[in-house]
Protein backbone atom coordinates (compact mmCIF):
# COMPACT_ATOMS: atom_id res chain seq x y z
CA UNK A 1 0.00 0.00 0.00
CA UNK A 2 2.90 2.18 0.78
CA UNK A 3 4.70 1.82 -2.18
CA UNK A 4 1.44 2.20 -4.13
CA UNK A 5 0.88 5.57 -2.46
CA UNK A 6 4.51 6.42 -2.92
CA UNK A 7 4.16 5.69 -6.80
CA UNK A 8 1.20 7.89 -7.28
CA UNK A 9 2.81 10.57 -5.45
CA UNK A 10 5.66 10.77 -7.68
CA UNK A 11 3.33 10.65 -10.59
CA UNK A 12 0.86 13.58 -9.31
CA UNK A 13 4.81 15.15 -8.79
CA UNK A 14 5.59 14.46 -12.17
CA UNK A 15 2.26 15.56 -13.40
CA UNK A 16 2.63 18.58 -11.45
CA UNK A 17 6.13 19.61 -12.59
CA UNK A 18 4.97 19.53 -16.59
CA UNK A 19 2.71 22.07 -16.30
CA UNK A 20 4.63 24.37 -14.23
CA UNK A 21 7.37 23.53 -17.06
CA UNK A 22 4.65 24.05 -20.05
CA UNK A 23 3.63 27.42 -18.21
CA UNK A 24 7.36 28.78 -17.54
CA UNK A 25 8.23 27.66 -21.17
CA UNK A 26 5.10 29.24 -22.73
CA UNK A 27 6.12 32.92 -20.80
CA UNK A 28 9.25 32.56 -22.51
CA UNK A 29 7.63 31.82 -25.92
CA UNK A 30 5.40 34.95 -25.07
CA UNK A 31 7.95 37.47 -24.51
CA UNK A 32 10.42 36.55 -27.15
CA UNK A 33 7.51 36.89 -29.55
CA UNK A 34 6.98 40.52 -28.06
CA UNK A 35 10.28 41.42 -28.61
CA UNK A 36 10.63 40.14 -32.16
CA UNK A 37 7.67 41.71 -33.36
CA UNK A 38 4.21 41.17 -34.81
CA UNK A 39 2.70 42.37 -38.03
CA UNK A 40 1.16 45.42 -36.45
CA UNK A 41 -0.86 47.31 -39.40
CA UNK A 42 -1.34 50.70 -39.71
CA UNK A 43 -4.51 50.91 -37.73
CA UNK A 44 -3.07 48.75 -34.91
CA UNK A 45 -4.27 45.36 -36.65
CA UNK A 46 -2.19 42.67 -36.07
CA UNK A 47 -2.14 39.66 -38.59
CA UNK A 48 -0.48 37.22 -37.17
CA UNK A 49 0.84 33.44 -39.35
CA UNK A 50 2.03 30.23 -37.74
CA UNK A 51 5.88 31.58 -38.66
CA UNK A 52 5.16 35.06 -36.40
CA UNK A 53 4.78 32.43 -33.47
CA UNK A 54 6.81 29.63 -33.87
CA UNK A 55 10.23 30.14 -35.53
CA UNK A 56 13.38 29.37 -33.87
CA UNK A 57 14.08 32.58 -32.04
CA UNK A 58 10.77 31.73 -29.88
CA UNK A 59 11.12 28.28 -29.41
CA UNK A 60 15.07 29.40 -28.02
CA UNK A 61 13.02 31.54 -25.71
CA UNK A 62 10.69 29.38 -24.28
CA UNK A 63 13.63 26.72 -23.63
CA UNK A 64 15.52 29.57 -21.96
CA UNK A 65 12.96 30.27 -20.25
CA UNK A 66 11.86 27.10 -18.40
CA UNK A 67 15.38 25.89 -18.14
CA UNK A 68 16.07 29.18 -16.04
CA UNK A 69 13.29 28.79 -13.76
CA UNK A 70 14.00 24.92 -13.38
CA UNK A 71 17.63 26.51 -12.39
CA UNK A 72 16.54 28.95 -9.99
CA UNK A 73 13.91 26.10 -8.47
CA UNK A 74 16.14 23.54 -8.21
CA UNK A 75 18.34 26.23 -6.10
CA UNK A 76 15.73 27.10 -4.21
CA UNK A 77 15.05 23.41 -2.98
CA UNK A 78 19.14 23.24 -2.48
CA UNK A 79 18.63 25.97 -0.21
CA UNK A 80 15.73 25.28 2.16
CA UNK A 81 16.26 21.39 2.11
CA UNK A 82 18.09 18.70 4.02
CA UNK A 83 19.13 15.34 4.15
CA UNK A 84 17.93 13.41 0.97
CA UNK A 85 15.94 15.83 -0.08
CA UNK A 86 18.59 18.01 -0.47
CA UNK A 87 20.57 16.00 -1.80
CA UNK A 88 18.45 15.05 -4.46
CA UNK A 89 17.97 18.85 -5.16
CA UNK A 90 21.98 19.51 -5.34
CA UNK A 91 22.14 16.99 -7.79
CA UNK A 92 19.44 18.46 -10.32
CA UNK A 93 20.28 21.55 -9.87
CA UNK A 94 24.21 20.33 -10.78
CA UNK A 95 22.60 18.90 -13.78
CA UNK A 96 20.55 21.75 -14.73
CA UNK A 97 23.24 23.95 -14.51
CA UNK A 98 25.89 23.96 -17.82
CA UNK A 99 22.49 23.56 -20.36
CA UNK A 100 20.57 26.27 -18.68
CA UNK A 101 23.56 28.74 -18.99
CA UNK A 102 23.96 27.89 -22.38
CA UNK A 103 20.68 27.75 -23.86
CA UNK A 104 20.38 30.86 -21.37
CA UNK A 105 23.36 32.60 -23.02
CA UNK A 106 22.49 31.96 -26.37
CA UNK A 107 19.33 33.36 -26.13
CA UNK A 108 20.78 36.64 -24.03
CA UNK A 109 23.21 37.57 -26.88
CA UNK A 110 20.50 37.06 -29.52
CA UNK A 111 18.18 39.18 -27.96
CA UNK A 112 20.73 41.38 -27.76
CA UNK A 113 22.42 41.19 -31.19
CA UNK A 114 19.34 41.69 -32.73
CA UNK A 115 16.89 44.16 -30.34
CA UNK A 116 19.49 45.41 -27.70
CA UNK A 117 20.39 48.49 -27.37
CA UNK A 118 24.04 50.15 -26.23
CA UNK A 119 23.27 49.81 -22.63
CA UNK A 120 21.88 46.53 -22.21
CA UNK A 121 25.42 45.38 -23.25
CA UNK A 122 26.07 45.88 -19.31
CA UNK A 123 22.90 43.81 -18.48
CA UNK A 124 23.73 40.63 -20.13
CA UNK A 125 27.10 40.87 -19.09
CA UNK A 126 25.56 40.70 -15.45
CA UNK A 127 23.59 38.23 -15.98
CA UNK A 128 26.05 35.91 -17.10
CA UNK A 129 28.55 37.14 -14.30
CA UNK A 130 25.65 35.82 -11.77
CA UNK A 131 24.78 32.98 -13.59
CA UNK A 132 28.43 31.73 -13.84
CA UNK A 133 29.22 32.51 -10.12
CA UNK A 134 26.19 30.58 -9.11
CA UNK A 135 26.63 27.78 -11.61
CA UNK A 136 29.99 27.92 -9.54
CA UNK A 137 28.77 27.92 -6.03
CA UNK A 138 26.52 24.85 -7.33
CA UNK A 139 29.50 22.79 -8.77
CA UNK A 140 31.77 23.54 -5.52
CA UNK A 141 28.73 22.31 -3.22
CA UNK A 142 28.06 19.22 -5.39
CA UNK A 143 32.39 18.14 -5.27
CA UNK A 144 32.42 18.62 -1.32
CA UNK A 145 29.52 17.75 0.03
CA UNK A 146 30.56 15.39 2.26
CA UNK A 147 32.69 18.07 4.02
CA UNK A 148 30.51 21.28 4.33
CA UNK A 149 27.69 21.71 6.93
CA UNK A 150 25.72 24.56 7.62
CA UNK A 151 25.17 27.11 5.37
CA UNK A 152 26.96 25.91 2.28
CA UNK A 153 27.21 28.89 -0.83
CA UNK A 154 23.66 27.75 -1.44
CA UNK A 155 22.44 31.42 -0.05
CA UNK A 156 24.67 33.31 -2.28
CA UNK A 157 23.42 30.75 -5.26
CA UNK A 158 20.12 31.59 -4.83
CA UNK A 159 20.55 35.55 -4.32
CA UNK A 160 23.36 34.90 -7.99
CA UNK A 161 20.14 33.06 -9.73
CA UNK A 162 17.45 36.17 -8.49
CA UNK A 163 20.07 38.52 -10.13
CA UNK A 164 19.68 36.86 -13.30
CA UNK A 165 15.98 36.50 -13.64
CA UNK A 166 15.97 40.10 -12.70
CA UNK A 167 18.57 40.79 -15.52
CA UNK A 168 16.76 38.71 -18.23
CA UNK A 169 13.41 40.91 -17.56
CA UNK A 170 15.59 44.18 -18.02
CA UNK A 171 17.03 42.73 -20.58
CA UNK A 172 13.87 41.88 -22.65
CA UNK A 173 12.13 45.21 -21.43
CA UNK A 174 15.37 47.38 -22.69
CA UNK A 175 15.21 45.86 -25.82
CA UNK A 176 11.06 46.59 -25.88
CA UNK A 177 11.20 49.72 -24.73
CA UNK A 178 9.92 52.22 -26.20
CA UNK A 179 7.53 49.99 -27.64
CA UNK A 180 4.85 47.86 -26.26
CA UNK A 181 4.68 45.48 -29.32
CA UNK A 182 7.12 46.63 -32.34
CA UNK A 183 5.65 46.22 -35.53
CA UNK A 184 7.70 44.00 -38.44
CA UNK A 185 5.50 45.93 -41.11
CA UNK A 186 6.85 49.27 -40.28
CA UNK A 187 8.44 50.74 -37.27
CA UNK A 188 5.96 54.06 -37.13
CA UNK A 189 3.06 51.20 -36.57
CA UNK A 190 4.56 50.37 -33.94
CA UNK A 191 2.67 50.08 -30.45
CA UNK A 192 4.67 52.40 -27.86
CA UNK A 193 4.78 53.64 -24.29
CA UNK A 194 3.11 56.63 -25.73
CA UNK A 195 0.55 55.85 -28.57
CA UNK A 196 -0.67 53.01 -26.50
CA UNK A 197 -0.61 54.56 -22.41
CA UNK A 198 -3.48 54.82 -20.50
CA UNK A 199 -5.00 58.48 -19.52
CA UNK A 200 -3.40 60.88 -17.33
CA UNK A 201 -6.00 60.29 -14.65
CA UNK A 202 -5.72 56.22 -14.93
CA UNK A 203 -1.98 56.32 -15.25
CA UNK A 204 -2.17 58.65 -11.68
CA UNK A 205 -4.41 56.36 -9.62
CA UNK A 206 -2.49 53.27 -10.69
CA UNK A 207 0.45 54.96 -9.47
CA UNK A 208 -1.12 55.66 -6.46
CA UNK A 209 -2.74 52.38 -5.44
CA UNK A 210 1.36 50.85 -6.48
CA UNK A 211 2.67 52.72 -3.91
CA UNK A 212 0.24 51.93 -1.52
CA UNK A 213 0.09 48.11 -2.32
CA UNK A 214 3.31 47.07 -3.02
CA UNK A 215 4.89 47.64 0.19
CA UNK A 216 2.59 45.54 1.37
CA UNK A 217 3.02 43.00 -0.70
CA UNK A 218 6.51 42.61 -0.32
CA UNK A 219 6.33 42.95 3.39
CA UNK A 220 3.97 40.29 3.54
CA UNK A 221 5.87 38.04 1.04
CA UNK A 222 9.07 38.89 3.23
CA UNK A 223 7.16 38.07 6.58
CA UNK A 224 6.14 34.59 5.09
CA UNK A 225 9.83 33.60 4.09
CA UNK A 226 10.90 34.40 7.73
CA UNK A 227 8.32 32.20 9.15
CA UNK A 228 9.23 29.32 6.62
CA UNK A 229 13.01 29.87 7.18
CA UNK A 230 14.08 27.11 8.40
CA UNK A 231 15.44 23.83 6.28
CA UNK A 232 12.80 20.99 5.72
CA UNK A 233 13.16 17.19 5.10
CA UNK A 234 11.11 14.07 4.63
CA UNK A 235 11.43 13.40 8.27
CA UNK A 236 9.75 16.34 9.32
CA UNK A 237 6.49 15.39 7.64
CA UNK A 238 3.77 15.04 10.40
CA UNK A 239 2.01 11.97 10.24
CA UNK A 240 -1.66 14.02 10.64
CA UNK A 241 -1.16 14.40 6.14
CA UNK A 242 -0.84 11.27 5.63
CA UNK A 243 2.30 11.57 3.36
CA UNK A 244 4.56 8.54 2.98
CA UNK A 245 7.97 8.94 4.65
CA UNK A 246 11.27 8.22 2.88
CA UNK A 247 11.96 5.09 4.90
CA UNK A 248 8.47 3.42 3.22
Amino acid sequence: MARSTTRDGASGLTAGLRRIVAAWNSVGVAFAILVRGLPVDARHHVHLSFGDVVNAYTVLGGIASGALFLFHGAVFLVLKTEQAVHEDALRVATALSLPATVVLGAFGLWTQLAHGKGWTWWVLAVAVAAQSVAVGLVWWRRLRRNAMTGNRGEGWAFVCTTLVVAAVVVLLFGALYPDLVPSTLNPNWSVTIYNGSSTPYTLRFMSWAALIFAPLVMVYQGWTYWVFRRRISAERIPESIGLPRAAA
